[in-house]
């Protein structure tokens, strides 16, 4: 059995964190920090005590803040303090039984592995009873009955919260979790692309994936007689370069088992590293009869049809891609490739936001936002996206160039003076980092002397 401190750990790794606040994140800097962002400040540097002193000032002002209640849990568990902290709240209710105490005695008996299950449940059930229009309440019933993998009466309260709170997107995260484990896997689907569509976190979109990852496994179930054969295919394709010989592997597999669907998959890849579009497509399809719940294959599928210029059919089998896998990053960028140049800038956008999420460090994605939103004429969107990729890389001679004649173009249009010499500044500070590594780029030099002239 996991201490507290490990199940804490691996709760929050998880993307279902038990304490995850709304507070605010890291440490604010400046004499503006509020007394939950200084709490929130002690936490995130391992001094919970000084965390629990703001937090029970706050709390007794606001005894209604879901967050705050959540912040003080977790820095009295994480103080050491959980057994007083739980002995305290249960002389609370039964002098006067409130809501928010039996959320927090739940958030801190979820905390301790021999009171997880049970003990923890019966806790948010009579939160519930007390508040029921409290979705946090909701969710937090729902994770502690998922942990303790109870997944259809998971269901319940998990669906109750988003519908509760329909914006908090991170919240289908254990819905999804709960439906693929009762065997509504498009359920699960559905809500992975909710997810992905909110701008969720970095880890919540780790869980994401490794949840779909689990649900659109395509070698689940394989033949272990076909396996060396398999990794021998997949080594002359992939490592070798030498797909003439992985056709002869992946169709000896088919010789015994006609019906895998992950096969077909990779005879057509290997088909159409040999330039034989028509035998590519029939793999491919094939492979979508066989398995049709598999995106990976609507994609293949799109990428054929796109590098054999058409675009109408490549985009309607990436759409179908993206809804049946959403955590497809390549399948978006495509769909906003194919929007962009329909000039639909608005499916475009969200097409390259949802790439830019699920792959934060793409160029190619943040490029093409970056492009879409100077289109649209948000400058401070555009050279938030090129900065990110600048800033990271200074070796990309190419998005400091967009920068300086982004910056170039905001200073002409400027409606004021200060507004007008802070993007030349800009522009002229990006136009310089170019020249400075290309000196003869005509673009940079005609840009800088246009600021002059103005």
């Amino acid at each position: 059995m996991p201490t507290n401190r490990l199940r804490w750990t691996r709760v929050t790794l998880l993307g279902l964190g038990l304490l995850a606040t709304g507070c605010g994140h890291g440490k604010a800097a400046g004499p503006a920090l509020t007394p939950q962002a200084q709490a929130r400040a002690y936490l995130d540097e391992n001094q919970p005590e000084k965390a629990v002193t703001l937090l029970r000032e706050l709390h007794a002002r606001t005894p209604d803040d879901v967050d705050v209640a959540r912040a003080l849990t977790e820095a009295q568990v994480k103080a050491g303090h959980a057994d007083a902290w739980a002995e305290e709240l249960r002389q609370a209710i039964a002098r006067n039984e409130r809501a928010m105490d039996q959320y927090m005695l739940g958030l801190t008996l979820f905390s301790r592995a021999k009171d997880a299950g049970q003990p923890t449940v019966a806790a948010f059930e009579r939160a519930i009873a007390l508040s029921p229009t409290t979705a946090e309440f909701h969710y937090r019933l729902g994770v502690a009955r998922l942990e303790s993998e109870q997944y259809a009466a998971a269901l319940g309260p998990l669906r109750k919260a988003v519908e509760l709170a329909p914006e908090r997107a991170g919240w289908k995260l254990p819905l999804a979790k709960a439906l693929a484990r009762t065997g509504d896997t498009a359920g699960a689907v559905e809500a992975l692309g909710t997810v992905v569509r909110g701008k969720p976190t970095p880890g919540e979109v780790a869980t994401a994936r490794a949840l779909m990852n689990q649900i659109a496994d395509p070698f689940q179930g394989f033949p272990k007689a076909a396996e060396a054969k398999l990794e021998e295919g997949m080594r002359f394709l992939h490592e070798q370069d030498a797909p003439q010989h992985a056709l002869i592997a992946f169709e000896e597999i088919l010789h015994d088992y006609p019906d895998l669907a992950v096969v077909h998959a990779l005879l057509g890849l290997a088909y159409q590293r040999l330039d034989d579009a028509g035998r590519a497509v029939d793999e491919f399809k094939q492979a979508i009869e066989r398995a049709p719940q598999d995106g990976k294959n609507q994609l293949y599928l799109g990428e054929l049809y796109l590098s054999r210029q058409r675009p109408d059919a490549a985009r309607a089998a990436f759409e179908k891609a993206v809804v049946l896998n959403p955590l497809l990053e390549l399948a978006w960028f495509r769909l906003g490739d194919l929007r962009l140049e329909q000039r639909d800038m608005a499916a475009a956008k969200d097409a390259f936001q949802v790439a830019v999420t699920l792959q934060p460090d793409s160029v190619p994605a943040r490029g093409k936002l970056a492009l879409v939103y100077q289109l649209e004429g948000d400058y401070p969107a555009a050279q938030r996206e090129l900065k990110y990729v600048a800033e990271k890389n200074p070796e990309n001679t190419e998005f400091a160039l967009r920068l300086g004649l982004l910056y170039t173009d905001e200073s002409q249009k400027a409606r004021t003076p200060q507004e007008r010499q802070k993007a030349t500044a800009e522009a002229e500070h990006w136009l310089g980092k170019v020249l400075e590594t290309q000196p003869d780029n005509a673009v940079a030099s005609r840009a800088l002397q246009l600021l002059k002239g103005q």
